[in-house]
Order: C-alpha cells, then structure tokens, then sequence
C-alpha cells in the first residue's frame, strides 16, 4: 500500500512557476513508476507527466512539453512537478499516481494509487 500526499499547489499568475510536490509512503516507492495527472472542473482527468523508478526516463504531454519538468528523489519518497510558462489553461486540481512496476505511463488505469490533488489556479 502506498499513500501518496501532495503539496505546493496555489494561485499564481500567468507566467509565473510554481512547484508541486508529492510524498509517498512506504520503503518501496523506488519500485514505482509515478506521474501526474490534472483535472480541469467540466472535463475528465488527463496525463501530464510520467517518470520510472530511476528517474532517467520522463514522458511529458505535448501541452506542458518544455515547461514543466517531473523529477523524483527516492532517498525523500517524493516526486517534482516543476511548473514554468504557467498559463490559465493550466488551472486544474493536480493528482499524483503510483503504479506498480517501474516503468512510466501515460495511461490513467496503469496507476495503481492516487493522492488526494492539489489546486492549481493560474490567473490571465
């Protein structure tokens, strides 16, 4: 079992950075791939980034490719969201997800945990 809690989110203007930040539980997250995930309010969840257990291989959706950046630091249990360029389409409660395996996806139903989100409200 792994719980997974995430922090940093808040109101920030356009163009401005923010940094997100997810704790998991448990002495085996090495063992999980993770990624982020966002849901906007009238429309459904999708992927953001993705990153595997060892961190040296991301995948990023093309709407935030180049500015934002996943990360991890298995020594803390946490995932990095870096969130640069942010623009008002970016506004949207952010999940972190764990998935069994290693390897990262993009795919919602490959994760076998989710935190709890966190608002991200970018201002024009």
């Amino acid at each position: 079992q792994v719980q997974l809690v995430e922090s940093g989110g808040g109101l920030v203007q356009a163009g401005g950075s923010l940094r997100l930040s997810c704790a998991a539980s448990g002495r085996t997250f090495s063992s999980y791939g993770m990624g982020w995930f966002r849901q906007a309010p009238g429309k459904e969840r999708e992927f953001v980034a993705g990153i595997n257990w060892s961190g040296d291989s991301t995948y990023y959706a093309d709407s935030v490719k180049g500015r934002f950046t996943i990360s991890r630091d298995n020594a803390k249990n946490t995932v990095y969201l870096q969130m640069n360029s942010l623009k008002p389409e970016d506004t949207a409660a952010y999940y972190c997800a764990a998935k069994r395996g290693g390897f990262r996806s993009a795919a919602a139903p490959a994760y076998n945990y989710w935190g709890q989100g966190t608002q991200v409200t970018v201002s024009s």
